[in-house]
């Protein structure tokens, strides 16, 4: 156990051991790292003593065992430090999906369900489209579209191991089995497959953002792409044009305020029909393209 991680949390490990004074403690630890304290220091909680949330309230007088007292600082100390919680817990929820993840694959975000509901949009309920998903990681976005879309098959590449290890697995859970994942960079591995719509939440982080300071636990590789965040863009929007059928879409996500200069590369690669697409907050964070 990393004890120097605790050392920080005021007294957490000296304090009595009942659970409605460890939840208060744990609470106020994580209250300047986290936007939802009370609930990560409950979901820890119940993941350390292996008994549901209902429980903590119902049984705030309860003490917990040397074991369980252990787990949960260790768990808080991590989050404390800024440590996703979806790394700590192993999951994370994506478009009602409970999906495996590790730091071999960035979070799923709720951002990018645009991208899935974009997608959806264009595909009717019995479509037999061939989707394919570059860049899937822990394959939140192929393994939605292969859930709603039975009919369709879904190809979903990625260039770490790794990362399709978490994919495949998260497939196997959800027994969803119209999805394939295939090790490779970017599109190399489906090189002469054509697809009725390729979808893509690429890198789009540039290398001297600040923001990537609250993002160290996650894969830099999924995060940065070059000095203005658009090598990844630059690359998928001339890559990507040889696989498209001719009635096909290309749906990428990126930045908010990387919408004007998405346009311009996917014009400039002899993309037409572009048109952005904004998320619940009005902001744009997908852009969508055919080819004429």
């Amino acid at each position: 156990m990393v004890r120097h991680g605790l050392a920080a949390l005021n007294g957490f490990v000296e304090s009595p051991a009942d659970i409605g004074s460890a939840l208060a403690r744990a609470r106020a630890a994580l209250d300047a790292v986290s936007e939802s304290p009370r609930l990560d220091a409950e979901l820890l909680l119940a993941r350390a003593i292996d008994m549901p949330r209902s429980y903590l309230i119902a049984h705030p007088e309860d003490t917990l065992d040397t074991a369980a007292r252990e787990r949960f600082e260790q768990a808080v100390a991590e989050r404390a430090a800024g440590k996703p919680m979806a790394y700590i817990t192993g999951e994370k929820e994506f478009w009602s999906l409970t999906l495996m993840v590790s730091t071999a694959t960035l979070v799923p975000r709720p951002e990018t369900e645009l991208l899935v509901e974009q997608a959806l949009v264009l595909l009717p309920q019995r479509a037999e489209t061939r989707i394919l998903d570059l860049g899937t990681g822990s394959g939140a976005i192929a393994l939605a579209l292969a859930r709603e879309r039975r009919m369709c098959t879904v190809v979903a590449t990625d260039a770490s191991e790794d990362a399709l290890a978490v994919a495949r697995e998260n497939a196997r859970q959800l027994d969803i089995d119209n999805v394939e994942f295939l090790h490779g960079d970017w599109t190399a591995p489906v090189a002469g497959m054509t697809f009725g719509i390729i979808v893509s939440n690429p890198p789009y982080v540039a290398a001297s953002d600040p923001a990537l300071q609250k993002l160290s636990f996650e894969p830099r590789d999924g995060l940065i792409a070059g000095e203005d965040g658009l090598d990844a863009i630059r690359r998928l929007a001339v890559e990507t044009r040889t696989l498209l059928s001719d009635d096909g879409t290309l749906l990428l996500e990126h930045g908010a305020d990387q919408e004007s200069a998405v346009a311009e590369i996917l014009a400039a690669a002899g993309w037409t029909g572009i048109r952005s697409c904004k998320d619940l907050a009005g902001l744009p964070r997908v852009t969508r393209a055919t080819l004429p």
